[in-house]
């Protein structure tokens, strides 16, 4: 099983601080998944201009097929003037429409303040669906406040990623079930 997690944007540490909490987790909790971190600021990507993903070159190739390659994805994003960043926004469009289908999506989410909670809800949570997803359907919500010196401080946050994980796998091996299930009715 392969699972890419996403930290989804080019600045800051927040975002990658959790996100890495969760894929340290995966690896000690599910040894057998193929776990890969796939932060955005160590790829060059170009925008998207709308050209099918297998025209695309370098870093956007292989961040593509990292992606559809995946069983499962765990998105990490920060808020930014309440919206998910426009690199993250970007990797979307890079894949095709159905560039997600079969996949299990969550979602881990950090911001400033309690302000933008909805904003998974609003904004990732449509994308993800209208490409197919299968979505995680909570998400880990975490505040500047639960950080500290590029650690997370607050065990609840720890508790929540630590579930999300499972939830994130629980979902993915049931989907990989019912796949092999509606395969093996077919008779050849």
């Amino acid at each position: 099983m392969k699972i890419v997690a996403i930290a989804g944007s080019i600045v800051g540490s927040k975002t990658k601080t959790a996100i890495q909490y969760a894929t340290d987790k995966l690896s000690e909790k599910y040894p057998d998944a193929e776990v890969n971190l796939l932060d955005l600021a160590d790829y060059d990507l170009p925008f998207s201009d709308g050209r099918n993903y297998l025209d695309y070159q370098d870093d956007a190739r292989e961040v593509t097929e990292m992606i559809m390659g995946a069983d499962a994805l765990i998105i990490g994003t920060p808020i930014f003037q309440a919206s998910i960043p426009g690199t993250l926004k970007n990797i979307f469009d890079l894949l095709p429409v159905g560039g997600l289908e079969g996949k299990v999506a969550s979602m881990i989410v950090t911001a400033g303040s309690q302000r933008h909670y909805l904003i998974p809800e609003q904004q990732l949570k449509p994308i993800l669906g209208y490409m197919k997803a299968q979505v995680v359907q909570s998400y880990v919500y975490i505040e500047d406040i639960d950080f500290y010196q590029k650690e997370i401080t607050n065990d609840d946050v720890l508790y929540r990623i630590e579930r999300l994980v499972e939830d994130t796998m629980t979902l993915t091996r049931t989907y990989q079930k019912m796949r092999e299930e509606k395969e093996a009715e077919y008779d050849f």
